[in-house]
């Protein structure tokens, strides 16, 4: 496993950073609940008359005058993007940057198989990802704790659960993209994610979009949805969980094959 630890030390620094400074957003937003709930009936008037920007978030469903509705709308997608833009991060440079940091020929020279090397860097990134959504989970519900307010546990753990899946999703297809390229891919990872998150946007605007949800795994990791029906849309887990099996395979057969540079 010196390929996993390895690659867990190469990133320690970044987890970090992302991982404290989503909890803290979390924690600091929620605390600023007690103080502003009283002023939030009028806001909540004015997010329903907003037309399309109202079901684009959610708006429709959540309330800002319940903790659970704040958190939603105020932590929710910032959790989703945060953490989504990280994995793909992580997924777009796994495999491109030996290339990338001319590191490559000093790693294939251990007796070691390519199958092995792609293994082991999926499983750092996972171990990270999972790390990284149960260290915010744990911060979101101190934030609650901390400021009194009582947790609807079975949505608020769906909520999470579907961000795990959403997070792996994206991770696989951009670890099958990193397969492919020779160095860098931040701004890939990066720019798919946020398109991933605007198709999730469009998606809820109107009915001859609606398939758009097909495409993109935020559709399913949505607080609105989820806080209304405390159900998770297994459907389109299952049909992103298989997208991304195929995007690994196809990762590992690329990267057998691929003329790797020094």
């Amino acid at each position: 496993m010196k390929i996993f630890v390895r690659e867990i030390k190469s990133g320690g620094r970044a987890f970090a950073v992302w991982t404290v400074s989503i909890a803290a957003f979390v924690v600091l937003v929620m605390l600023m609940f007690p103080e502003m709930s009283g002023n939030m009936t009028a806001i909540d008037e004015s997010f329903a008359n907003m037309g399309h920007f109202t079901s684009a978030f959610g708006l429709d469903v959540l309330k800002m005058t319940t903790a659970m509705g704040f958190y939603g709308i105020e932590s929710g997608n910032v959790i989703g993007l945060g953490t989504a833009m990280f994995a793909a991060l992580l997924g777009v440079s796994a495999l491109a940057k030996e290339e990338g940091r001319h590191t490559a020929e000093f790693l294939l020279s251990h007796p070691v198989r390519r199958s092995r090397v792609v293994t082991e860097k999926l499983l750092a990134i996972a171990f990270q990802i999972l790390l990284m959504n149960l260290i915010i989970t744990a911060a979101a519900a101190l934030s609650f704790r901390m400021i009194g307010e009582e947790i609807e546990l079975p949505q608020f753990l769906k909520l999470h659960l579907s961000i795990v899946f959403m997070n792996l999703q994206l991770t696989a297809i951009t670890f099958m993209i990193s397969a492919f390229l020779k160095g860098g891919g931040a701004g890939i990872g990066l720019g798919l994610a946020l398109l991933m998150y605007a198709l999730g946007i469009i998606a809820n605007i109107a009915e001859p979009v609606e398939k758009l949800k097909y495409l993109t795994p935020f559709k399913y990791s949505e607080a609105a949805q989820i806080f209304r029906d405390n159900a998770l849309l297994w459907e389109l887990i299952a049909l992103g969980m298989g997208l991304g099996l195929i995007c690994i395979l196809i990762a590992y057969v690329k990267y057998e094959k691929k003329d790797i540079a020094a």
